[in-house]
């Protein structure tokens, strides 16, 4: 059954343009949007062109998983299905309040892309906007990535316990997206980095916010400063990931992971929303740093751009040869 929470909206999957096309234009920003209705407990399913969702009302869990993907990064299309996904958790959540019962325990945000979570933002738009100086148009972009991941950060402003489940590669802005979960959950295989220093850089949607609380300062600044891809057992013994899962294993951990502490899920959800109290990732904070992203992005020269391009190509020649 289709929930009436989201309309589909007639476009192809394929969302963003190669990177060998220079002419790129402006992505709009995701429209405001009423507050959607609530999904009804028998509902399974809502219909989004670049997430797929499914509600597992049995188990508590709300499964996001980002469609199978030829260009499996951040784009504007992405982020307002991002957002819309947030709504709806809100609605389910309300109505479950005023009908005095949890509909939901638990959030999982995954891939379908084979080999990839996301390799961040969207490189190629990047370039093109600083050559030709559109400071508003990239400005617009990564206010729509840190409206996204303050959600993330904060639940969506409900008790859920939320969890990133990484199968593949989480490169740049994947990367801040899967940290801006409560947990992170990641099979052997799976590499995760920033790498926007090779490119003279930094990850400016929520990195060193979501590593320094983590981690500490000290340990994010040398994983930002690295440009290193880690894998993901070298990030467990950092403390970054959570819970390692063998290879295939990733979906299953997660059911693990809730079943053992389904009898403490009451601590747990008080414990996240007492570090949410007590270590509050800002609004203002990501924002400020974004700013400072801004500026750094636009004094970027023709020799960065070009080693970011390259990377675009990199990436594009692994999914061929993945394919």
């Amino acid at each position: 059954m289709i929930s009436p929470l989201v309309k589909a909206i007639d476009r192809p999957y394929s969302d963003v343009q190669s990177a060998d096309n220079r002419e790129i234009s402006t992505p709009a920003a995701p429209p405001p949007k009423s507050a959607p209705e609530p999904a009804q407990p028998g509902s399974t399913n809502l219909l989004l062109p670049y997430i797929d969702v499914k509600l597992d009302f049995d188990q508590k869990i709300y499964w996001a998983a980002m469609r199978p993907s030829q260009h499996p990064m951040i784009t504007m299309e992405l982020l307002r299905d991002m957002m819309c996904v947030q709504e709806s958790v809100r609605a389910i959540m309300e109505e479950g309040n005023r009908e005095q019962r949890q509909h939901l325990e638990y959030f999982v945000a995954a891939s379908q892309t084979p080999g990839v979570y996301n390799f961040g933002g969207n490189l190629a738009y990047f370039a093109d906007c600083i050559r030709r100086r559109d400071h508003e148009g990239l400005r617009e972009y990564a206010y729509a990535c840190i409206d996204v991941v303050y959600g993330n950060s904060m639940a969506f402003h409900t008790p859920l316990i939320t969890i990133s489940l990484v199968q593949g590669d989480a490169l740049g802005g994947g990367f801040e997206c899967a940290l801006s979960f409560d947990v992170l959950v990641a099979e052997k295989s799976a590499k995760m980095g920033l790498p926007e220093v090779l490119f003279n850089l930094f990850p400016g949607m929520g990195a060193y916010s979501f590593l320094s609380r983590k981690i500490g300062m000290a340990a994010a600044e040398k994983l930002i400063m690295s440009g290193t891809v880690y894998t993901a057992e070298e990030l467990h013994s950092l403390g970054v990931v959570d819970v390692l899962a063998e290879d295939g294993q990733g979906e299953n951990a997660v059911r693990d992971y809730i079943a053992r502490n389904r009898r403490r899920h009451n601590a747990h959800r008080a414990i996240y929303r007492s570090k949410r109290r007590i270590d509050p990732v800002k609004y203002e904070e990501l924002r400020d740093i974004v700013d400072i992203w801004l500026d750094a992005a636009m004094n970027l020269g023709e020799q960065d751009l070009r080693k970011m391009m390259r990377l675009v190509a990199a990436q594009e020649r692994r999914l061929d040869g993945r394919e």
